[in-house]
């Protein structure tokens, strides 16, 4: 998985996520994938702008927490994936991946 297919996945599950509101940015190796939910329809850019949580970790991992090959919070423990920022936030990413 690249930069672009995180991109793709993010855009195609974004608009079905419900209970989101603020934004999201992954720092991931390849570049960033920016996730607005602050208006009125969610934004997916590759903007490194400012968001409410930030999580840092690799585009592979991304897709093994997809996949359910990875326990988001097993990856979080072993520094895998890094999140600083809003932490309730970040609880409710399963919705992008799914």
């Amino acid at each position: 998985m690249n930069l672009a297919d995180v991109t793709k996945v993010f855009e195609e599950n974004a608009q079905k996520a419900v209970g989101i509101d603020g934004a999201l940015k992954f720092v991931l190796d390849e570049g960033v994938v920016h996730v607005d939910f602050t208006g009125e329809q969610p934004v997916v850019s590759n903007e490194d702008k400012e968001a409410d949580c930030t999580i840092t970790t690799k585009a592979d991992t991304l897709e093994a927490i997809r996949s359910g090959k990875q326990n988001p919070m097993m990856a979080v423990m072993t520094g895998k994936v890094k999140i600083k920022g809003d932490m309730g936030l970040a609880m409710k990413l399963q919705q992008l991946f799914s």
